[in-house]
Parts: C-alpha cells; structure tokens; sequence
C-alpha cells in the first residue's frame, strides 16, 4: 500500500512505516495543484497532511486514494464532503495534542497577566522598569471562562484548578452531571460565560455551527481589561471586533491562530490586530511540542495499520454511524464461497438498497451470521427465497429497525 505524506513527519514514524511494509513516498512540501498532481502520480491509497488543504479536485483525480489522515485533531483543511462523495475515508488524531494546546494557553494566560513580553524588551533595550510591571493581577481566585470541552479543553480545565482558579464553561454537549464532576459551573451560552469571567479561552473545532461563535455580542460582554484567548482556529472568532475591544475596552489578547496564515512556514506577515493594544502572538504552534508529536505520529500509524489490515478507520470522521434503515436482516449460514453474494443478488433483483452490513464467523470456521440493515422492509417471497437455499442458509429473519410496518416472518 502507497502512503503520501504531504507535510512534516516525525522519521521515526517514517522509518516505522516503511519497516511495516508500506511503500512511503514524503514531500513535506506538496500544495495545491502540485499536491493533485502527487496524488495521481504516486497513486497513493493513503494521503497524510497536517496543515495542507486537500480540496475537492484532488480527491476526483484520485480514484485509488481511500484514507486521507488529519495528523492532528482540526480537520477544517479538509474538504470531508468531497471526501464523502469520492468514497475516501477522512480520520484526525484527536486529544494526541491536547496537553500541548492546553500548556500554550496557560504561557499565554501567564504572559499578559506577567506583560512579560513588554518586561523582556525592556531589557533588552536597557531599560529597568520594575514599577510598571509590578502590577499584576495573579490568576489565584480569578474566573476561567472556556468555551469547548473536547480534550483540549478539558485539560485546561484541570491546569485551571491547579492554579486555585474557579472556572465556568459551556459546551453543547455538557450536562449538570458532567460539571459537577469536572468541579466547574455551567453556563446555557457563550455570552453567558463572557459576561462572568476575567479570562475567556476557546476551545471548539472549526466547523459550520462554531463559525464566529465568538461575535461581537459574545465580545461585548466581556468586562474592560479582560483577557482573551483563542488557540482553536482563528475562523470561530470575529476579530475585527475583537480588535475593536483591544482597542476600545483595553482587552487584552493571547492568539497562536490567524485569519490568512500564511502556508510556508517563513513569510512576511501582517495582522493589524497585533498592533492594536496588549496583543501577543505565537506562530500557530498550540501542538508543537515533541510529545503531542510522536503521540499524532504513533495514532497517525496505528490508523495506517489498522486500514491496511481490516479496511475500517479508526476516528473516522465522515463514517454514517447510523445508516438509513428500516429493518435487518440476519442471516445465519454455512462459510461458503457465494452464500452472501447469493443473498445480495436476491436484494439486488427485489431492489432493495443495503445500508450497512457486516458479517461474523463462528468458531470452527463452519457457519457465520450476516446482519444486513435495509432501507426498506423486505417482502416476504424474498425472505423465503434466501431461507430456501438450504444448502447455504441456515436461518433467516428479519428485525423491526423503526416503524416498518408488519414483520416479515422468520423462517428456518
């Protein structure tokens, strides 16, 4: 199986991959049109990118691809349903980055409360000027306000906790029970958590419901001198209106993602919000840490592994985990060469749509059991057709899934 690696990765992970048998070609350089071209060339089955966008064309030009890997947990630079449509498999790594995610937001959070990067200038110029930046909050006591508790933010809820911090969240997915073992308030909106912090942090995936998510709105409710920090994906913010509270309310900010990053890793870059009041950057590197990158490493190759030896994906993110279905059938039958495609030929000729199926061998290698989820109720002539292959069908029956209607008989 060919792999194409279009972006850096650690050797260790190259070298084992090939040790594994995989023909590896790597260009950490590949983008665009010259990426496609790649693609067609090397007749990759597996493509793995970190911050490379892989875009529609790319996967109607690679009829052989069939996983495209995300070795990191954001996958905005992913045209998932393009992959949908081509039939290619699209998987992340999630969590494998989140304790570097989550220390960056606490260098950040330390930094403007520190002004520690106006403290090395200084000194760096030769000036002492110890009663300016000797005026510092401290974070004991203050309120953490998060928005996002996957893994990320998780775990800057418990570093919050360590600082003796109080911490307030929302997420669309946390419950009272999930607060109260986490030891954190609830709140029912963005703006709720913006509008009882001292410091508001983000940590959602780019995706259509989080775009912009923090707004204005959400921005406005944050009290004058307030920090801000967003390590997730530049898209969920509004930053002009988050420039327009640095400027007009004194917020101060902590940012490692940008609107228009560039996508070599040196170029000329200008973010006017950078200039705007008390603002510091770092260079997109929330997961560049050698930790959270041989844990993507190793995830990224235990997905390749397990691809290339049973064909499913682990953390997949555009698998139907629920295929459309209104009834199952299980068939129960002797492990012959034929026994399923005669039973799919029976469907294919009733023409009735197979939504999902897996089929399971018993010990002994003799009999197996095939379960088939169907779009529509199978008739009984054709549940009586595929029991009556006596020499192939042990038992055949069909299982309600929703309101189909009456239940087609089970035969033996």
């Amino acid at each position: 199986m060919k792999v194409l690696i279009a972006d850096k990765f650690e050797s260790w992970g190259l070298d084992e991959l090939r040790a594994a048998g995989f023909e590896v070609v790597c260009d950490p350089g590949l983008n665009g049109s010259a990426l496609r071209d790649a693609l067609i060339q090397t007749r990759a089955a597996v493509l793995i990118v970190r911050s490379t966008e892989v875009t529609a064309d790319m996967f109607e030009a690679s009829p052989h691809l069939g996983l495209v890997i995300r070795a990191g947990a954001g996958f905005n630079t992913i045209d998932v349903g393009a992959a949908s449509q081509c039939g290619v498999y699209v998987a992340n790594c999630p969590g494998k980055n989140a304790v570097a995610v989550a220390e960056l937001t606490f260098a950040l959070i330390l930094a403007l409360d520190r002004r520690i990067v106006e403290n090395v200038i200084d000194l760096r110029q030769g000036r002492w000027n110890k009663k300016e930046y000797s005026q510092a909050r401290g974070l004991k006591g203050r309120t953490l306000g998060v928005i996002g508790l996957g893994q990320i933010g998780r775990a800057v809820v418990q570093r919050a906790l360590s600082f003796e911090m109080k911490v307030i969240a929302w997420s669309r997915s946390l419950t009272a029970e999930q607060s109260d073992e986490l030891s954190i308030v609830r709140c029912e909106t963005p703006g709720q958590v913006a509008g009882n912090c001292d410091i508001l942090t983000v940590h959602v995936a780019m995706t259509p419901d989080t775009r912009s998510i923090i707004d204005a709105a959400v921005l406005e409710r944050l009290q004058p001198g307030s920090y801000f920090i967003n390590t997730s994906r530049a898209e969920v913010v509004d930053y002009s209106a988050l420039e327009k509270a640095v400027r007009e309310r004194g917020i101060r900010v902590g940012l490692d993602v940008y609107p228009d990053e560039p996508e070599s890793g040196q170029a000329a870059f200008h973010a006017s919000i950078m200039n705007a009041g008390v603002v510091y950057g770092t260079h997109h590197i929330g997961a560049s840490t050698d930790q959270a990158q041989n844990a993507i490493a190793a995830e990224t190759i235990r997905i390749v592994r397990t691809f290339a030896a049973t064909g499913q994906v682990p953390n997949g993110l555009n698998i139907e985990t629920q295929a459309p279905a209104s009834c199952q059938l299980v068939v129960r039958h002797y492990d012959k060469v034929g026994v399923l495609a005669a039973v799919l030929d029976h469907l294919r000729r009733a023409n009735i749509n197979v939504g999902a199926m897996t089929n399971s061998p018993f010990q002994g290698g003799k009999t197996a059991v095939a379960a088939i989820r169907l779009n529509q109720p199978i008739p009984a002539p054709v549940l009586q057709a595929i029991a009556g292959m006596k020499d192939l069908v042990i038992q055949a029956e069909v299982k309600e899934i929703g309101p189909v209607g009456p239940k087609g008989p089970s035969l033996p």
